[in-house]
């Protein structure tokens, strides 16, 4: 008998709890696992879930993790675990303390989930993504960092504002790192197969692509305490699902890159093909003179994260 899909969620805060919650909800998969620091919480908090499926009629069954041993035989594992930005807090500044976690789950994921694919969203997401890949040892295309569906999404959202139409049926593409540095691109953009170049004019254009580079601080700001996590968690269950259901959908994720648009060994969102087997295909796109010029920055800011980890020897300690 076919064992039923499992899905571990690594932190259960507003995110990763949201996570799980739609998971449940949706029916993707059989077993949702919560793995967080306090097990009473996840333990509410997965009862809780599991009783809303069963108000839902879904099957899924939500558990907490008493330890790293269940998420024994997951086929997907989210790492959510992190600080959160807080107001005048970049990306950049949580870089030590989220790559200290990360490693910890990494490890834990390599020993007892060897056959997951595994989907980063802690902050800086692509230094976080090759930290993970680094310390998995995973192929490339196992190790995923979830971005540039939710800045997708969030440029959706600043076209829809702008024509007052469309919505549902807004294609936005976003390359380039998850931050300040990353490549929204108006060029592959579409509103029910519309070019956007044929809506707004670039100076509308250029406002959405500067909302959209300051998405998620915009709503950390509001918000005063805690950062965005509705947006977010639906990004990253569009690539549960696409895994799960081997849907061969293509979206913009971060993935270590390997001779991708001129780069390599750096991890950096391009669009790829997401099926059972994780990033089953880099689909290259035709860039524009400066849209290449912006996607070399972003990848060279990941580069300069990724370097301070090594110049700090944080990859050279005993492996487990």
């Amino acid at each position: 008998m076919a064992k039923g899909k499992k899905v571990t969620v690594i932190g259960t805060g507003n995110f990763g709890s949201t996570v799980a919650f739609i998971l449940a909800m949706n029916g993707s998969c059989h077993h949702v696992m919560l793995r967080g620091r306090n097990y009473d919480i996840a333990k509410g908090k997965a009862l809780d879930m599991s009783q809303a499926a069963n108000a839902a009629r879904q099957h899924t069954i939500v558990k907490a993790a008493k330890g790293p041993e269940d998420m024994e035989g997951s086929d997907v594992v989210i790492i959510t675990a992190g600080a959160p930005r807080t107001p005048g807090m970049s990306r950049d500044d949580l870089l030590f303390k989220n790559a200290d976690i990360v490693k910890c789950y990494a490890r834990e994921i390599k020993e007892y989930a060897p056959d997951a694919i595994v989907i980063v969203v802690s902050n800086p997401l692509d230094v976080m993504t090759y930290v993970a890949l680094k310390e998995t040892g995973f192929p490339r295309q196992r190790v995923l960092g979830m971005a540039g569906i939710l800045d997708a999404a969030r440029m959706a959202h600043f076209i829809y504002e702008k024509l007052e139409y469309g919505a549902g049926q807004i294609r936005a593409t976003v390359m380039g790192g998850h931050g300040d540095t990353m490549v929204p691109l108006p060029k592959f953009t579409t509103v029910a197969g519309v070019p956007i170049e044929d809506l707004l004019d670039s100076e509308e254009i250029g406002e959405i692509v500067r909302k959209t580079r300051n998405g998620g601080a915009e709503i950390v700001n509001l918000l005063g305490n805690g950062s965005a996590y509705y947006a977010p968690a639906k990004s990253t269950t569009v690539m549960v699902e696409a895994i799960l259901k081997d849907t061969n959908q293509i979206h913009s994720c971060a993935i270590m890159l390997k001779n991708d648009y001129g780069y390599s060994d750096i991890v950096s969102g391009v669009p790829v093909m997401i099926g059972a087997g994780g990033a089953e295909k880099v689909i290259n796109m035709a860039l524009k003179p400066l849209q290449q010029t912006r996607f070399k920055n972003s990848v060279a800011s990941v580069q300069e994260m990724v370097d301070t980890l090594y110049k700090a020897n944080f990859f050279d300690d005993d492996k487990k």
